[in-house]
Formats: structure tokens, C-alpha cells, sequence
């Protein structure tokens, strides 16, 4: 009989897990690197990490992606937020990572962690927009960490 968890399942040990597999979109490689590394070693499967549209929207469309985490400032004519029109185009969630959140993030995004922030800022805002994709509402945001939208009990525009 086996009683511990097989890599990659969920630690809570009563629900799965919703968000599996994640798409970086970052143009800052040290960030990228910081980035993936806090995501892999919190049981994330990192399915790329992607500096540009192109690469991104590749990713997006071959690979089994639960949740995009994108930059505003991207390599080439394209940015996140046209990143983020795609994934919202194919039902997928986006959370900004950006120093400064596009005012036209509300209807593409769930929600956006300004940088600077800590690697535990970036699990915990993950893990937040996982339980509200599940219909429940976070009664406590990492610093820097504003949602989007209205879920089910919740309000609109929350800011930490």
C-alpha cells in the first residue's frame, strides 16, 4: 500500500489540484529564471517560458496550459496584453506580472501582482486564483496582488 503523494498531485490532500501547468511569459530573463524556479519547486509543471507573442501563443495553442502568467513588456511588436487576448480567447486565466497594471487588464485578466514581488507573492496569488476559479473567495491577498472581476460572494477590484 502506498500513502504518500506522487510528485506533482495536490499537498492539500483534499482536492486536486485545478492550475497543473504553466505558460511564463517574461522578456527579464533573471525574472523568467526566478519565476520557474519558485513555480517547480511548489509542484507547478512549468510548460514553457517564453519571451515573446509568437513562442507564447505557439505554447498556447500545442501545449495543455492552465494558466498564463504574462509581463506587459515582451521582445517584439506585441505585448502581454495581446497575450492575453489570445489565452482569454481560449478560456485560459491570466495574472500580470508587471510593474505598472494596463487599465484595460479588468476584461483579459484575472488579476495582476506588481513587481516587485517575492516568489511566495507569485505561489500564493496562483493558488488564490486557483480557489476562486473553484468558487471561493480569498479573504487575504499577497501584497501587491489585485483581482479582477466578480466572483461568486466576492467584490469587484480587491487590492492589497
Amino acid at each position: 500500500m502506498f500513502f504518500g503523494l506522487v510528485k506533482g498531485e495536490a499537498r492539500q490532500g483534499r482536492r486536486m489540484k485545478t492550475i497543473r501547468s504553466v505558460l511564463i511569459v517574461e522578456d527579464e530573463p533573471l525574472v523568467a529564471f526566478d519565476n520557474e524556479h519558485a513555480l517547480e519547486q511548489a509542484g507547478y509543471h512549468v510548460a514553457a517560458t517564453v519571451e515573446d507573442y509568437d513562442h507564447a501563443v505557439s505554447v498556447i495553442e500545442d501545449d495543455e496550459v492552465d494558466i498564463v502568467i504574462a509581463d506587459i513588456a515582451l521582445h517584439g511588436d506585441k505585448t502581454g496584453i495581446d497575450v492575453a487576448r489570445h489565452a482569454h480567447a481560449r478560456g485560459l486565466p491570466v495574472l500580470f506580472v508587471t510593474g505598472a497594471c494596463p487599465v484595460d487588464a479588468v476584461g483579459m485578466a484575472v488579476g495582476c501582482l506588481s513587481k516587485p514581488y517575492l516568489p511566495r507573492d507569485l505561489i500564493a496569488a496562483i493558488n488564490i486564483i486557483e480557489a476562486r476559479l473553484d468558487g471561493i473567495e480569498p479573504t487575504h491577498l499577497p501584497t501587491g496582488l489585485r483581482l479582477f472581476g466578480q466572483s461568486e460572494g466576492g467584490s469587484n477590484d480587491q487590492l492589497s
